[in-house]
């Protein structure tokens, strides 16, 4: 019946509706008690097999949810209820904006893949602040690994992109698993500059002192989040200021603003306009940019692969790769409501099949 729902009926209508008719439906299942009322409480995501140690954090299953779903933490108990291990909610911005005008959102169907312009459209962390500190102070079960990501507001000048991301850490920081500073949408004017060494250097060591500055906070995790569409030499900058300061890892990677290779007309893909494209066609060099951050980090900082990950198949070549976590969108889009669960039984599957007694002992092990 789920499945059904998303194949049949919210494929039909626009992409943003679906998106959001297929939430609500999402929280709305999530809300009821027999949902997820086998296998410890959510749909197979507990899996012993799948516990994950990563970051100084124990997930139920490498598998999380990427930025963008979850903008503003409406549905964080509901998606980890469904098989999720982490959600990563955002992006969230230090003011609350609109995004870019509708229509905003695309399918290339042929191409499981989509197109978006939003424009990290958000309530503003002093409104989803609030949100956080009741998920914490009213555990669910089956409440995944909370993970924050943020970025600039577009109102912001650049100049004042520093204190910006200040206090998205300050307000969401307390209620974060890890937080995950994004320097990389193609939708915000000037934001991929932030991916420049000389910028990125100390925007991140702002964002990480504003957390270490939390009180009585046990240290919280900060990442960074790249796109796929770096250069080689930029990559391997990255994982280099990553290794210098400290950081405990790495997003890789965010969408991509080429059109290359794709199987939808060239003329339908024109007309959709301007816009990052995820999915499908980000799988090869998602894993290429996986494997040069991996040959260049520290064995304790983590590489969370994300792009075109539609299968556990694909889930376990990240995690073979080195990927400790990986993540999706496109594919749960694609793949509907139980899509996390089955890959998460595949994934044990693999797992097993491989000889490995826990997820953990088969990162890397494809290097």
């Amino acid at each position: 019946m789920y499945d059904a729902l998303f194949r049949l009926v919210l494929r039909r209508i626009p992409a943003e509706t679906a998106h959001h008719l297929g939430f609500a439906v999402i929280r709305g299942l999530g809300a009821m008690p027999a949902v997820g009322a086998r296998r410890g409480g959510t749909l197979g995501a507990h899996d012993p097999v799948l516990r994950t140690h990563a970051l100084g954090i124990d997930f139920a299953t490498p598998l999380g949810l990427a930025a963008g779903f979850d903008k503003d933490a409406h549905g964080v108990a509901a998606l980890g209820r469904i098989g999720f291990g982490a959600v990563e909610i955002g992006t969230v911005t230090g003011r609350a904006q609109p995004g870019n005008p509708q229509p905003r959102l695309f399918r290339l169907t042929e191409d499981r893949a989509l197109i978006n312009r939003m424009g990290f459209n958000n309530e503003g962390a002093p409104a989803v602040a609030p949100r956080l500190a009741g998920l914490r102070g009213r555990p669910v079960s089956g409440t995944p690994v909370l993970g924050v990501n943020i970025g600039k507001s577009k109102v912001v000048p650049a100049e004042d992109a520093v204190a910006d991301y200040r206090t998205s850490a300050r307000l969401l920081g307390p209620y974060a698993d890890y937080v995950v500073v994004n320097v990389s949408s193609p939708n915000t004017p000037g934001l991929r500059d932030l991916q420049q060494v000389g910028v990125l250097e100390p925007l991140l060591t702002a964002v990480r002192d504003e957390l270490d500055a939390l009180p009585g906070q046990a240290r919280v995790p900060l990442l960074v989040k790249i796109t796929v569409d770096l250069a080689d030499d930029d990559i391997d900058a990255v994982a280099d200021l990553a290794a210098r300061i400290g950081l405990d890892g790495v997003v890789a990677t965010n969408t991509t603003v080429s059109r290359d290779g794709l199987s939808t007309p060239a003329e339908q893909v024109e007309a959709m306009g301007a816009g990052g494209v995820s999915g499908r066609p980000l799988a090869e060099r998602a894993l290429q940019v996986l494997c040069r951050l991996r040959s260049r980090l520290s064995p304790e900082q983590v590489v969370v692969s994300v792009g075109g990950i539609e299968d556990a198949h694909e889930a376990y070549r990240r995690i073979r790769a080195g990927a400790a976590l990986v993540q999706s969108y496109t594919g749960f889009v694609y793949g509907g409501l139980l899509w996390p669960s089955r890959l998460n039984r595949e994934l044990a599957a693999l797992v097993r099949a491989d000889g490995h007694r826990s997820v953990n002992e088969a990162v890397g092990v494809g290097v």
